[in-house]
């Protein structure tokens, strides 16, 4: 199980029902597609256009979503995709040069 899975439920309730709950593993803004890693560690391929609020932009690797999965004609896949804003704040790395 990867960290974040400790503190976010595998699932979370909407008025449109029961979401499944997962992590960016990447997305590439110039394919249009990327993937996201389960709680139980199935991938699901995402398309840009499955995102509610638009593309992400930048960098969204280990960002908590949520989504609904859909069984598409070759594997499941995520649609209606939204990023989770409660989701525990990650901190940016330390950078020493090594020099004092």
């Amino acid at each position: 199980m990867t960290p974040w899975t400790e503190s976010v439920p595998p699932w979370r309730e909407d008025e449109g029902g029961r979401r499944l709950t997962g992590e960016m593993v990447w997305f590439n803004n110039a394919k249009d597609f990327g993937f996201i890693a389960t709680a139980t560690g199935e991938r699901l391929h995402v398309a840009g256009s499955a995102f509610r609020d638009g593309r992400p932009e930048g960098r969204c690797s280990g960002l908590v979503v949520t989504f609904r999965a859909t069984d598409a004609e070759e594997a499941r896949t995520a649609e209606d995709v939204v990023f989770v804003d409660d989701a525990a704040p990650r901190r940016a790395r330390s950078r020493r040069s090594g020099h004092r």
